[in-house]
């Protein structure tokens, strides 16, 4: 017992009894204010103003300055757990810092991005680690335990994983559907969430817009069988931006707010973000469900207690005795180093005929060239740089300025109008003079957005400007200043962005011919869908909110100053070696709300290394992007190929210290390179073991494997064993140093099954190879280490659709050590005894028609607003399901088809067809069943046939008497 007079303020309570407390004093108004995502304070009891969400995917987000460390697929390519805790910890004391200067910043941090990176052309790749779930997981873990910190009690920040479930599409996220096998769903897809959570380090997750199995992620009951199922901690559920309100407005789920309200609160979202700042629409639906009775104040109390919880976990309450609440880490000299040893250690050498590493010496010249090769590019997650490192700036540090040759290789164009020659007139003093530095220069930064400049106009004198296609027509067009053209709220176009950016960016154009215009072209704002007209008052794409159409468009002729393939091939032959930087700008093409559409590197900047290759054989291409590409001629002519994400503050310097041999790379991929657009599958298939998708199935020749990467070293690996220890095995292997150079080395640990006992098959279906153990360790010349792997059991399983539970077959498995996923240097085996699951006991459980082994041309649905899959169609013609091994036992008298919707199923068994013809149903989830004689006996497959827009749910066998 306590005597405090608010036993809540007591510290010496446990959270969950302070938070018992509290709630019993909240008034039922002051309860549901605090579902929304902006909670007020509540003045009588002294609590303040409380907000979720707080972006911290590789830094703080969002609200100025801060350290920016590499993206997260960057820190998905270290492989290096430890590194990637510090950064975690680095970001959590900045957070704090920024919180002591800024109320607004919240301790309740929205990182890190769990999704695996299952497809490339996925635009939001940059926020994942990668397509492994054991890799997601062991880097997830190792930064939402540096945010939330070693204190037992108090959470330096609590960490919310996004995005719940198997979200891996921006076309039409908040509509499509994935459809997600129970194999897939249970080896996959949960098992990037499963292990952060157990591990006790997440405070929650954010479901994704996306639905799953026709149901929304935001009304999930995985929620609650899965997610919460994995720890005694009350972990918070928060809403994505305006995702409540998609069940109604977008994805027509629920026909009213209340009702689709009411039953996220019951899925379990406990915080609704929507709306803004603007909390009386959420709290008003929240207030009229509970009047409608569509829940009770139990479902309201329910979150607000976890919510309170996790408040008094980050030291809301208890300032004194929270560890964290002094902290002011913020651009100190650790992360600054910190960022710069990620940066390196994330790099990636792909290929190394030997030209690398260019150790600097008298006399040697280094051209840099390439688009991004003067670039230190952002993303939508990125806070704002304090630290700005270049290539081109590294190398010159690294080599000497005199030593390093530059050529960016963008198209110089000068374009001809009606009136003359577009061109940026000079701003006004009076106009600029705040944007301008202590030597008078225009900072750039200062200027995005502004309508106080003046806009383009026709004239006798022409700008210069620099053109960089990013692919599909994307086109940027720049100044010499460093200004891109860009347009403002008042649709006027200015020289006024220092970088692409903004949720919809405004600095992007396409060009569109015209007929009867011989070269002459339009030019379409991609932002704002207007064309560009210039007029007596400047140029502009809208006009008192109206936008310029096509035909009033002006029709521009692009006159070509210097090709910018003809400058790299001049600044190339004057050098002994070039570094060609090529890769993407993370706000265009692929990001955020936006897919990729192909894996080809965009034409321009194909053509930029094949011409400095041209003029100079020892060329090496650095790729910088937030995703892979198909680079398949690159890489069979180049002597040297390197990728690195975008690296963050310290991008520049960490590239030349591996280019000069100060580091020896040994950054690994996180995802399979492809070599075509064609070894993909559609962007929503995501049944990666039917289509073959990542590593573990795919079959193939990649461009690139798993877990590829080279160094400037040799390591050899010997002394593989595995020794079973109760329910784990202990493997170790030995790792030496047999090169010349101090280096790291990622060691990598695979399994498979090799087949059951006496039999030299592996059972159908199941991973080629499956990650189940990596570790980085640095060792210098001649040295040696000892490594050693604790792999559960039941990480040589499967899900068992057959028996509905994790399974680990007896028989004989394969442990596979190497450098990647295709180089492998060891193997050694092991057996696991025990009982077969054996067929499908039919007769006892029938068929769930979503667990099937195979499927073609259908999807899962759900089977009512709350729970089950049922299985339809997928396009026009009709699907089919295989059910494998299916055991009728002694025989069986009738099968029943539990189904929904117009068509007919059809059921063929050991040659006997049996087909259903479900009348038309006004409900999708009105079910029926319908019996047919059917007499089998012993084990069969089950072939299925479904037509039109049936739904099967299950199917049911009766024995015979």
């Amino acid at each position: 017992m306590t005597d405090h007079p608010l036993p809540f303020r007591d510290p010496q309570l446990p959270f969950d009894r302070r938070a018992d407390d509290l709630l019993g004093r909240l008034t039922l108004e002051e309860r549901i204010a605090m579902l929304h995502q902006f909670a007020p304070p509540v003045e009588r009891l002294g609590l303040g103003a409380f907000r979720t969400g707080q972006e911290a995917l590789h830094g703080v987000a969002w609200m100025g300055p801060a350290t920016v460390f590499p993206q997260a697929v960057g820190l998905g390519a270290t492989w290096n757990d430890d590194l990637v805790r510090r950064v975690g910890e680095a970001v959590g004391n900045e957070v704090r810092a920024k919180r002591a200067q800024d109320d607004r910043v919240g301790l309740n941090v929205w990182a890190p991005t769990v999704n695996l990176l299952r497809h490339p052309l996925w635009g939001r790749g940059e926020e994942g680690y990668s397509e492994d779930p054991a890799l997601t997981s062991a880097i997830a873990v190792a930064y939402t335990r540096g945010l939330r910190g070693d204190d037992p009690r108090y959470w330096r920040t609590a960490p919310v994983l996004k995005h719940w479930l198997a979200h891996n599409n921006e076309t039409d996220r908040d509509i499509a559907s994935s459809s997600v096998r129970p194999r897939v769903l249970h080896e996959y897809d949960l098992l990037a969430f499963r292990d952060a959570v157990r591990a006790g380090a997440v405070a929650g997750v954010m479901p994704a817009y996306n639905l799953v199995n026709g149901r929304p992620n935001h009304v999930s009951p995985l929620l609650g069988q899965h997610l919460r199922s994995w720890t005694d901690q009350p972990l918070v559920v928060c809403s994505d931006a305006g995702a409540p309100s998609n069940l109604v407005d977008s994805e027509h789920y629920f026909d009213t707010h209340e009702e689709a309200t009411a039953a996220s609160l019951k899925a379990g979202v406990d915080s609704f973000t929507d709306h803004g700042t603007d909390s009386t629409v959420m709290t008003g639906r929240i207030r009229d469900a509970l009047a409608k009775g569509l829940i009770d104040e139990s479902d309201i109390d329910t979150a607000v207690r976890r919510l309170l919880t996790m408040r008094f976990a980050i030291g809301e309450f208890d300032p004194e005795l929270d560890p964290y609440a002094q902290v002011d880490d913020l651009d100190t000299e650790e992360h600054r180093a910190l960022a710069l040893e990620a940066a390196e250690q994330a790099v990636v050498l792909l290929k190394n005929d030997g030209l690398v590493p260019l150790e600097p010496r008298e006399g040697r010249t280094v051209a840099v060239v390439g688009l991004l090769a003067d670039a230190c590019k952002l993303d939508w997650y990125s806070g704002t740089l304090m630290h700005r490192s270049t290539p081109l700036h590294g190398l010159r540090e690294r080599y000497g300025a005199e030593n390093v040759l530059f050529a960016e290789g963008a198209d110089r164009i000068r374009l001809k109008c009606a009136g003359g020659w577009l061109r940026v007139p000079e701003a006004d003093g009076h106009r600029d003079g705040e944007a301008r530095g202590a030597e008078g220069a225009l900072d750039p930064a200062l200027l995005a957005g502004r309508t106080d400049l003046p806009p383009l106009t026709c004239g006798e004198e022409a700008t210069e400007l620099a053109l960089v296609d990013w692919g599909d027509g994307v086109l940027t067009l720049r100044t010499d200043a460093g200004l891109y053209l860009s347009v403002a709220a008042d649709g006027y176009v200015r020289a006024s962005a220092d970088e692409p950016g903004g949720w919809v960016v405004q600095e992007t154009f396409r060009r569109e011919a015209v007929e009867g215009h011989d070269g002459g072209h339009r030019l379409l704002h991609i932002g704002t869908g207007g064309y560009v007209t210039v007029a007596a008052d400047g140029a502009k794409v809208a006009v008192e909110g109206r936008k310029i159409s096509a035909a009033e468009a002006t029709v521009f002729e692009a006159v070509t100053v210097e090709r910018g393939e003809d400058a790299v091939a001049r600044v190339a032959a004057a050098a002994d070696t070039v570094v060609v930087i090529a890769g993407n700008d993370p706000h265009i093409n692929g990001r955020e709300t936006e897919d990729r559409t192909t894996l080809a590197l965009p034409a321009q900047q194909d053509r930029l290394w094949r011409a400095a290759h041209a003029a100079n054989p020892r060329t090496v291409l650095a790729l910088t992007s937030a995703y892979p590409y198909a680079v398949t001629d690159a890489a069979a002519e180049l002597p040297a190929l390197l990728w690195t994400a975008h690296g963050g503050q310290a991008a520049g310097t960490a590239l030349a210290r591996v280019l000069a041999g100060d580091v020896s790379p040994a950054g690994r991929l996180p995802q399979t390179w492809y070599a075509a657009d064609a070894d993909l599958p559609g962007l929503l298939d995501y049944d990666i073991i039917g289509s073959r998708q990542t590593y573990l199935y795919f079959d193939g020749t990649p461009l690139y494997p798993f877990g590829h990467g080279l160094g400037y070293s040799a390591f050899g690996y010997s002394a593989l064993r595995a020794e079973r220890e109760g329910e784990r095995l202990r493997v170790s292997l030995t790792v030496t140093n047999e090169g010349a150079v101090a280096a790291d080395e990622v060691a990598q640990l695979y399994v498979r099954a090799a087949g059951a006992p006496g039999e030299g098959a592996p059972l159908p279906d199941l991973p080629l190879r499956k990650l189940v153990g990596h570790r980085r360790v640095h060792l210098v010349p001649g040295a040696a280490e000892t490594v050693e792997f604790l792999v559960h059991v039941e990480e040589l399983g499967h899900w068992s659709v057959a028996h509905g539970r994790w399974t680990v077959e007896p028989g004989t498995y394969e442990f596979l050590a190497g450098a990647s996923s295709a180089d492998i240097r060891l193997t050694t085996t092991t057996v696991v005894d025990g009982e077969a699951s054996g067929p499908r006991p039919v007769l006892v459980h029938g068929l769930e028609a979503a667990d099937y082994d195979e499927q073609q041309g259908t999807r899962i649905l759900d089977r009512t607003k709350t729970e089950g899959d049922a299985v339809a169609p997928g396009g026009d013609g009709p699907g089919q399901l295989l059910y494998r091994e299916c055991d009728f036992g002694d025989g069986t008298a009738a099968l029943a088809l539990l189904a929904a919707g117009e068509g007919s199923v059809g059921v063929r068994v050991a040659g006997q067809v049996r087909e259903v013809v479900f009348p038309a149903a006004g409900d999708p989830y009105d079910y029926h069943t319908f019996e047919a004689a059917l007499d089998i006996s012993g084990v069969h497959e089950v072939r299925v046939t479904l037509q039109g827009s049936v739904r099967l749910a299950r199917i049911d066998f009766k024995e015979s008497a």
